[in-house]
């Protein structure tokens, strides 16, 4: 099956990470390519055996039509929301990076970046002039982490989570 583009790398193997194989096992061994698809597009394609039970994994990726430029610093994709992970399930990688922040924060940078960029991506869902995340915009997968607290993904909410997380980033010396 070809998914949607993915785009950036870091898009496409969060992507992966969150679809574990059957067995539970979200970790294999990727092998990439890019392969030309039947419409003369490009895609990049990984594979690899589980790390779990051996089942071989793939997932193809349609590249962007343009690729992803920007400031540096981590980031998953452009100005536009993801096609591949819903709201819901960015606001659960950036709950799950923040968690595994602990002293000291110098070593847990990484870890805050990915968790301001998981946010930065939750809000890309809410349309310019409204306040929160609309329900459509979510899939099965991140549905019933809207469900449990809707208030959740609200841009003054999200904003403020995003402000705590920068404020605990290592300030240059």
């Amino acid at each position: 099956m070809i998914l949607p583009p993915s785009r950036s790398i870091a898009e496409a193997h969060l992507y992966m990470d969150l679809r574990p194989c059957r067995c539970g096992q979200a970790r294999f061994a990727r092998r990439s390519a890019v392969v030309a698809l039947d419409d003369g597009d490009l895609a990049s394609r990984y594979s690899g055996e589980c790390d779990g039970c051996g089942q071989h994994r793939e997932f193809t990726f349609r590249l962007p039509a343009e690729p992803v430029a920007g400031p540096q610093g981590m980031r998953y994709g452009g100005d536009a929301p993801s096609q591949l992970i819903d709201p819901g399930e960015w606001l659960t990688v950036a709950e799950a990076y923040a968690r595994s922040v602990t002293a000291p924060v110098q070593q847990a940078e990484p870890d805050l970046l990915r968790a301001i960029a998981a946010l930065d991506e939750v809000m890309k869902f809410i349309p310019h002039g409204e306040d929160a995340v609309p329900v459509h915009a979510f899939t099965d997968r991140g549905r019933d982490v809207q469900l449990r607290e809707p208030g959740r993904f609200r841009r003054d909410r999200l904003a403020a989570v995003r402000a705590a997380y920068a404020e605990m980033l290592p300030r240059p010396a």
